[in-house]
């Protein structure tokens, strides 16, 4: 492993808005995009790569003395390993974010996530690791998340500007569904000639975000506030600004409610294992078809990005999501499961871009991380809980019906929040 470069001079704030100003719209001409951009892609490409091969060698070792039913537990395990420290932490990390260095602390994150995939490599060379080990280290993976995310999504605004911002979250979404797409496939595939070497790969391309990370020159360090709060003071006015915004409240707890329920993820290796019976090369197939969806919809936005009516725009791309969720669960064939998670990916991404969206533009700078910290929070309770939830309810429904009981539930939860907020249906532009 050859060493990291150094991490050059932070540029200035000053220099850095006039270089934002001069590029106006288009985050691609800023370098420090281009680097974040193409760190954003090697850390989701590890991220997939590295779950790929976890949920699917968990599953395996569950299935050797288990059912079914029983061995999707497991895997709900799996979720809620990385769920317990990312309650934890994510709301004091939200606060940090606002305080420290917020390039560095992306950049700290991801190297223990580097040295998680160390730990998941030398757990698979042994040949058969203990399940307790595995979820140990998927505990402070979760941890790593829990620092990561309210920092990155902090940092991206101080990058582009606020004029670039809304390209910018669909070029992410590009970089994100890149790493989706390829993460679950070549995980699939390399799962299925030898799992070690998945977990390898997903280390070399923790190495690679890292060091795009340490290159990016723009200051990290976010405005300081006069009469800023005490550490746990500050905790409570980014929880009570997030309750207080309409808007923000119900586009953040839309997504926990509706991924809680609608999430398939954890459902994946189950349906091509057990009921589609395409091994681990369709569960890779399976993985990706949610990503080739996001990722094409994410490149139409990131050139033709949503300025009306995001409100409705929004509503309609859930209730197509939860549509979706219904078929896969239905679905006895593979490819009528792939193109409905595919295109359920292209409503999703609609989806997360307008939310983003709205998110951003309503919060002032010097409380983004908080903010940040609370919207990974739900997301953490929608992921990783979700999939502790998923796992019970394939125990109590059986794979199927636990689908299609997600869907339904998810087309509920969208009727229900467009009446409890209707300043968020109304949405109008969104720059």
């Amino acid at each position: 492993m050859t060493d990291a470069p150094e991490a050059p001079e932070p540029i200035t704030p000053a220099v850095a808005e006039a270089a934002r100003e001069a590029h106006g719209t288009n985050p691609w001409r800023l370098r420090d995009f281009r680097l974040l951009w193409g760190g954003r892609i090697a850390a989701v490409l590890a991220i997939q790569i590295q779950s790929s091969a976890l949920l699917w060698q968990v599953y395996e070792i569950a299935r050797r003395d288990h059912p079914i039913e029983e061995a999707s537990l497991y895997l709900g395990l799996v979720g809620l390993a990385q769920f317990i420290p990312l309650l934890a932490l994510t709301l004091p990390a939200g606060e940090m974010a606002d305080r420290r260095d917020r390039r560095l602390t992306v950049a700290a994150s991801i190297a223990v996530e580097g040295l998680c995939a160390i730990a998941f490599l030398a757990m698979a060379l042994h040949g058969s690791p203990p399940l307790w080990g595995l979820l140990a280290v998927a505990c402070l993976f979760g941890a790593c998340r829990a620092f990561l995310a309210p920092a990155s999504q902090a940092y991206l605004p101080m990058v582009v500007g606020r004029a670039a911002l809304p390209r910018a979250i669909a070029a992410q979404s590009i970089a994100f569904q890149t790493g989706a797409i390829a993460g679950p496939a070549l995980g699939g595939v390399i799962v299925g000639i030898n799992v070690p070497l998945a977990y390898a790969a997903a280390l070399g391309m923790f190495l690679f975000a890292f060091s795009a990370f340490l290159l990016i020159r723009t200051n990290g360090r976010p405005e300081r506030v006069e009469g800023a709060s005490r550490r746990w003071d500050a905790v409570k006015e980014g929880l009570k600004y997030v309750w207080t915004t309409r808007i923000v409240l119900g586009a953040i707890s839309l997504d926990l409610i509706v991924v809680l329920f609608a999430g398939v993820a954890l459902l994946t290796p189950i349906f091509a294992r057990d009921i589609l019976h395409v091994g681990p090369e369709g569960f890779g197939l399976l993985r990706a078809a949610f990503g080739v969806g996001a990722f094409s919809m994410a490149l139409y936005l990131a050139r033709f990005p949503i300025v009306r009516h995001g409100g409705k725009w929004m509503f309609a791309a859930v209730a197509v999501f939860g549509v979706c969720t219904i078929v896969f669960g239905l679905s006895k064939i593979a490819w009528i499961s792939a193109v409905a998670l595919m295109i359920g990916g292209a409503a999703d991404m609609i989806s997360v871009n307008i939310r983003q969206t709205l998110i951003q533009l309503s919060t002032p700078d010097h409380m983004r991380g908080r903010v940040s910290s609370v919207s990974m929070l739900f997301i953490g309770a929608s992921n990783e809980l979700g999939e502790a939830y998923s796992g019970v309810m394939v125990r109590l429904l059986g794979a199927v019906g636990a689908a299609v009981f997600g869907g339904a539930g998810a087309l509920a939860a969208t009727g229900a929040w467009a009446r409890l907020f209707p300043g968020l249906r109304k949405a109008d532009r969104l720059g």
